[in-house]
């Protein structure tokens, strides 16, 4: 379905990223996304058997929302406010991954030969995901927090092991995309 709606740009969503992060910081909050994972374990009774998942879960009810809302937005988004379902990447980035096998590559938001669900059904794609998904969880545990609770919220609160993290996030993805994604396809 096409919408007459436009993207929103950077000028009017960074800004309201910010007021978010700025109320946050206010009440004492802050932002993530892998906190709501140990939540949800915690929920389904991990405390019961490991001690990382013992704390008072009820005081990170108000996150819970946001992952709520994350999805509720994401649905709107995807289904009455997008103009087009393709990521714009240039064509020389659509060529070298149509050469590795994703003709999806500039006609898909993303790759179905991973995320569709026929990738289920193929060893390979599995395989990737499942060890893709432990590396991502590993790494958002070690690291003490995912992607957006470094790079959003540590960042906004001058948090110097956040900016370290950022920085590593940014090295890793580099070294996948360049070193190890090619080896894989």
């Amino acid at each position: 379905m096409d919408s007459i709606y436009e993207p929103w740009p950077w000028y009017v969503s960074g800004p309201l990223i910010a007021l978010v992060m700025f109320l946050l910081l206010m009440v004492g909050k802050k932002f993530g996304m892998s906190s709501n994972l140990r939540t949800l374990c915690t929920i389904c009774g991990a405390d019961k058997t490991t001690e990382f998942f013992k704390f008072d879960w009820k005081a990170q009810r108000w996150n819970l929302v946001v992952v709520l809302g994350a999805i509720i937005g994401g649905f709107i988004g995807s289904h009455w406010l997008s103009t087009d379902v393709a990521v714009a990447i240039s064509p020389e980035t659509v060529s070298d991954l149509n050469r590795l096998g994703f003709q999806s590559a500039g006609k898909a938001y993303l790759p179905t030969e991973l995320f569709d669900t026929v990738a289920l059904t193929d060893l390979k794609s599995l395989l990737l995901l499942s060890v893709g998904g432990l590396l991502v969880g590993f790494g958002a545990r070690y690291a003490g927090g995912c992607t957006s609770g470094h790079a959003i919220s540590g960042l906004s609160s001058l948090e110097l092991p956040s900016l370290i993290a950022v920085i590593g996030f940014f090295i890793g993805g580099l070294v996948m995309i360049h070193l190890i994604f090619p080896l894989l396809f």
